[in-house]
């Protein structure tokens, strides 16, 4: 009847073909028991037959005694028709003979059930070694495949591609209403339950960390199983495998879910609804997803947060108010069923039990320490809760020991419920135990309820991605649907053309600005510190020792370090404007805050060279020291320095003044402003003063205690009372501002001094020894900013560029910083389009993989 199918041999894997050179069929025929055996095995249906026929006369004796209590109605209904209740009535023995009935029927029924259970589990043992056989097989099948037996790509598995959907939905957080009800095993127990037990007998290893009476799941562990040719475990973000058959990797792999945990926990908080995704794979794993949920508590004891109790009821309410989430309830068996808190929360989130699975731990312990063993059945039959559920079952999930290996768990479990009173009372029925019977009823509701629900969720999705697309059109016509990771790259690569841009700076552009900054920098201390106390002197010798000496002591303490912080402020000051200024149309906006971060923070990292003061300082010792002027060009350049300078000083002084005196009639007049009377005191002593300095223009910078007695005097005389220390006051801005005056007019003169300048000011009453010092601060300022200009562009423009480089590639990893960046309505929306378009791919997908299998 099968058709001939060697024309399409190549549509079936090799391994199909080869199969019998890798599996001894003789092997498991011989193995498999023969027809004889599965005879002597089968009940002797003939007892069986007997036992029926005395069970029958047994209840037919007692006919009359029924009749009489229940009714005739109720009689025929046990009995059956009329006619076989009147046959049996004839067939009465005596009473002697109905009790040694009675009696011998009893032996036979206990004998016929003790048969039936011995029968069952004979027939469970040979089920199970059929299965692990099965199951090496199965590995070895799926050993040759994974080693490219048949070089095809594997395809995900169904379960992986279902995971894949959660991990996204658990990160798409929109306003639009489209909640996830995707079905998922929520795990859920009072603490010390046994809910990582049940998990790890489940996931057949034993990957969760453990304590004694401690909490240790700190936050949602999301477990994705699926079959697979070798028992690891990986992460979501992670591409490391951990062998769960080395207790080496177990351990790491323990280890490293409680950092997780840990660090998912925020400062002041004891449990976090954060989850951890890792994936499970081996041979005969059953393919479904569970969430392993904290513990419920009823006290918050010391070292937990305040708030422990309420945040796990709420992080438990989000998961089981998924009206498609199966809510797997575990409760401990040897505790008191008046002490269980999760019954009242499941029975609050699912009070018809339509999606809730009962599971019972611990029972050899409640076997052990339950007084009325028919307390375990009510239990089991749902009768002592007020919950309702699906199914119920009983597991045994080791004797207590951490260290013990899941097949010697599984091993005291099938041991303990062979010879349990509970099983063979048919407390319990042999479905209801075990939790490998646990894991096969887990898996089938679990797709049950995918296959039911999934469709329904991609329809939402589809209507929710189609109001983002009309939302996007509607704001932003015009504009591409970037996402965060897309708008960062776009700035990221703004950024570093705006750093290169600063690369090609002119030298020219870079000495001016330098030049210009520095002299902003020094020229108070250069005026202040040099130039006056220095022109104040009688004669040239004079004046040429203090400023030499001047020049040393600051070119030795101060210049070099003021150079380069003015270099800094420079790069960073042309590193802002590159950054900040608008380009026009193409300005983004949505940058500006991660362009100012990464400006600051390039800038924080940035340090000059060390060695640059040591050898700026000699070069500008060299400078200061060389008072040759080599032409006219030079000279008239120095005057004119020297004049920009006097007359800012000058302007500078005329402000000073005119804020001590007050208003002049001008403004008095035309804009209606007074004087204040200590005005009016300065301007009357400011008056007598430059009367004064008319008397004696070449008069000394200090005035002298009997100059002050007299303008005092004078003041007095015209009713102004004013203080010596006003007097100084004044007397210090008045004398200032002759003196730039002065200066000023000597500068005029000195412009045809240079022919005198060349014979060294001999036979000439002109001296120009200013213009001198004037030109030495100009020719420093030059080539300080020309050796400034050569470190910048040679050295710090690129150290600074790799720190932008370096501060991109560390914003680029760090999510949150992304997220606090690049904020606005246009980059959510860009983020839940693509979010909602990814999750409904894969839902597609999975539909169709889903179809495909079915």
């Amino acid at each position: 009847m099968i058709p001939d199918l060697s024309e399409y041999k190549w549509i079936v894997p090799d391994i199909v073909w080869e199969i019998d050179e890798y599996i001894d069929f003789e092997k498991i025929r011989k193995a498999l028991p023969s027809s004889e055996d599965l005879v002597k095995l089968a009940p002797d249906f003939d007892k069986i037959v007997e036992s029926l026929s005395l069970l029958k006369d047994f209840f037919t004796s007692g006919h009359k005694l029924v009749s009489e209590v229940i009714g005739a109605s109720d009689l025929l209904l046990l009995l059956g028709s009329p006619e076989e209740t009147a046959f049996r009535a004839t067939d009465r023995g005596s009473e002697s003979d109905k009790h040694f009935r009675k009696v011998s029927d009893k032996e036979k029924i206990d004998q016929l059930q003790e048969e039936l259970l011995h029968t069952q589990l004979k027939y469970q043992r040979i089920l199970e070694r059929l299965e692990k056989e099965n199951k090496e097989l199965r590995k070895l099948v799926l050993q040759k495949d994974d080693k490219g037996i048949h070089h095809r790509k594997l395809k995900k598995s169904l379960i992986d591609m279902y995971s894949e959907v959660l991990d996204v939905l658990s990160d798409y957080d929109a306003s639009y209403n489209t909640q996830d009800h995707l079905p998922r095993v929520v795990v859920v127990g009072d603490q010390s339950a046994g809910k990582t037990s049940v998990l790890e007998m489940i996931a057949q290893a034993r990957i969760f960390p453990r304590g004694s009476g401690e909490m240790m799941t700190r936050s949602p562990v999301k477990v994705t199983l699926s079959e697979g040719p070798h028992h690891v475990a990986l992460f979501k973000d992670s591409s490391r495998e951990f062998d769960l058959t080395k207790e080496e990797d177990l351990a790491a792999l323990r280890h490293e879910i409680e950092l997780r945990m840990r660090k998912n926990v925020k400062e002041g908080c004891t449990v976090s609804p954060e989850t951890i995704s890792l994936n499970v794979k081996g041979p005969g794993l059953q393919r479904m997803v569970l969430v392993d949920l904290p513990g419920v508590i009823n006290t918050v004891t010391s070292g937990m947060a305040p708030d422990t109790k309420e945040t796990i009821f709420s992080i438990s309410k989000a998961y089981m108010q998924n009206p498609n989430a199966i809510i797997l309830c575990i409760q401990d068996g040897s505790v008191d069923a008046e002490r269980s808190i999760v019954t009242d929360l499941v029975s609050q989130m699912d009070p018809h039990g339509r999606r809730t699975i009962f599971v019972l731990t611990k029972v050899d312990l409640a076997e052990k320490n339950v007084a009325s063993p028919s307390r375990i059945q009510q239990i089991i039959e749902g009768k002592l809760f007020p919950m309702k559920a699906l199914g119920y079952f009983a597991v045994v999930t080791g004797k207590g020991n951490s260290s013990e290996s899941i097949e010697a768990i599984r091993e005291y479990e099938e041991e303990f419920f062979q010879n349990s009173k509970l099983l063979k009372t048919s407390m319990l029925k042999a479905h209801q135990v075990t939790t490998r019977n646990l894991s096969l009823a887990v898996s089938d509701c679990f797709w049950k309820m995918v296959r039911e629900s999934v469709e329904q969720q991609a329809d939402s999705f589809k209507a929710t991605r189609f109001n983002l697309e009309t939302e996007w059109k509607n704001n932003y016509p015009r504009l591409r649907e970037l996402d965060r990771n897309e708008l960062f790259e776009k700035a990221k690569n703004e950024i570093l053309d705006e750093v290169i841009s600063l690369s090609q700076v002119t030298p020219k552009h870079w000495e001016e600005i330098l030049q210009q900054s520095l002299w902003e920098r020094v020229s108070t201390h250069v005026i202040e510190n040099i130039y006056l106390p220095a022109a104040q002197t009688m004669n040239s010798g004079t004046f040429n020792t203090t400023v030499d000496i001047k020049l040393k002591q600051w070119t030795d303490k101060q210049l070099p370090n003021k150079a380069v912080e003015v270099a800094w402020e420079t790069l960073q000051e042309e590193f802002s404007r590159f950054m900040t200024e608008p380009k026009g149309k193409e300005h983004d906006d949505i940058f500006d805050k991660l362009k100012e971060a990464v400006k600051e923070e390039s800038i924080k990292r940035h340090k000059w060279n060390d060695f640059a003061e040591d050898s700026l300082r000699v070069i500008q010792h060299n400078a200061l020291e060389d008072r040759s002027i080599s032409d006219k060009q030079q000279w008239d350049a120095a005057i004119y320095f020297m004049e920009e300078a006097l007359q800012a000083r000058l302007k500078d002084t005329e402000n000073a003044i005119e804020n001590m005196v007050g208003p002049d009639w001008k403004k008095r007049w035309l804009y209606w402003k007074n004087r204040t009377q200590e005005q009016c005191v300065h301007n009357e002593t400011k008056n007598e003063l430059e009367k004064m300095l008319k008397c004696n223009e070449e008069h000394p910078a200090y005035l002298a205690s009997d100059e002050i007695t007299t303008v005092r005097k004078n003041l007095e005389s015209r009713g102004v009372e004013v203080d010596p220390s006003l007097i100084k006051d004044t007397w210090h801005q008045v004398y200032r501002r002759h003196f730039l005056k002065t200066a000023l007019n000597h500068c005029n003169l000195c412009r045809r001094g240079f022919y005198y300048y060349q014979r060294h000011f001999v036979d000439s009453e002109l001296e120009c020894n200013d213009v001198v010092l004037f030109w030495r601060i100009q020719r420093m300022l030059a080539i300080t900013a020309n050796t400034l200009r050569q470190q910048l562009t040679n050295t710090e423009v690129r150290r600074l560029e790799k720190n932008v480089k370096e501060v991109l590639e560390d914003f680029a990893e760090d999510g949150e910083k992304k997220i606090k960046l690049l904020t606005g309505k246009r980059v959510q929306l860009a983020e839940d389009l693509k979010k909602v378009r990814e999750i409904q791919e894969k839902l597609d997908a999975f539909i169709e993989a889903l179809h495909q299998e079915k």
